[in-house]
């Protein structure tokens, strides 16, 4: 439990120092004209850069291995495992949304995933119609009410926002697994290897990323903002048969 409690202070300490320096940043280009979603554009440049040196030098290379020498269904069958391991913190925020009927969908599919898909290696729960769903604590927080948020980058962790970079630590340390694996050492080799198949499978999307914009920043930034806001939003009736049922109608009828 100490361990545990010391990890979450240093994540919390990171996060605090991070949000500081973010704010004198800020103070020193006060003349400099920023977008509204991105106060604190400056020191998210700088951390954007360190975060993308780290990349080039580090996880992409060991990436682009991983996929040169991992056969493709071995490959697919480990990402699938992450996600199932991930659906463990989606459920919890599920209920955590009182959203009780999607809960109960993806409990469904973690449950079938984990027996019958062998741990999640096999994705049998998607051929039976049950979509894939992924919650965390800052889409939590959005559905309580703190829906807007600065645009924030964290180092090592990436996009984020202030209330999603809050809620990180908090959602890792208690709703996911990763702090109940002992020894620590077989903790962050699990956790290591889902951040290398994650950005193994991102390697697909380089080539449109690096065409898409002339500044790499504004259209990672960007995409985060939209694809949380799109989360958001959805999430205001995720869940609910009743409504679903009549946007499918809309659809169709359209």
């Amino acid at each position: 439990m100490m361990k545990r409690k010391q990890s979450c202070s240093l994540w919390m300490r990171v996060l605090l120092v991070g949000m500081v320096t973010s704010s004198v940043c800020y103070a020193d280009n006060a003349t400099r004209t920023v977008n509204p979603d991105d106060p604190y554009e400056p020191f998210n440049r700088v951390m954007y850069n360190f975060n993308d040196f780290l990349d080039k030098a580090v996880l992409k290379p060991i990436a682009t291995l991983y996929n040169k020498i991992m056969p493709k269904p071995l490959s697919k069958g480990i990402g699938n495992m992450f996600f199932n391991i991930d659906t463990i913190p989606t459920v919890a925020n599920d209920v955590l949304q009182v959203n009780f009927y999607q809960a109960v969908s993806d409990a469904w599919r973690f449950t079938l995933n984990s027996t019958v898909g062998i741990a999640g290696f096999f994705d049998v729960a998607e051929d039976l119609g049950l979509e894939r769903n992924t919650e965390d604590l800052g889409l939590t927080f959005a559905q309580w009410g703190w829906k807007s948020s600065n645009y924030l980058v964290l180092p090592f962790l990436g996009p984020s926002t202030v209330r999603d970079g809050l809620a990180w630590p908090v959602n890792y340390e208690l709703l996911t697994i990763y702090p109940y694996i002992y020894p620590v050492r077989a903790r962050y080799e699990l956790y290591g290897l889902g951040l290398v198949s994650k950005r193994a499978e991102l390697l697909r999307f380089q080539n449109v990323l690096e065409q898409a914009s002339l500044d790499r920043y504004v259209f990672i930034r960007d995409a985060y903002l939209q694809h949380r806001a799109y989360q958001i939003d959805r999430n205001k009736q995720l869940g609910d048969p009743y409504l679903d049922k009549n946007n499918s109608d809309k659809k169709n009828n359209a």
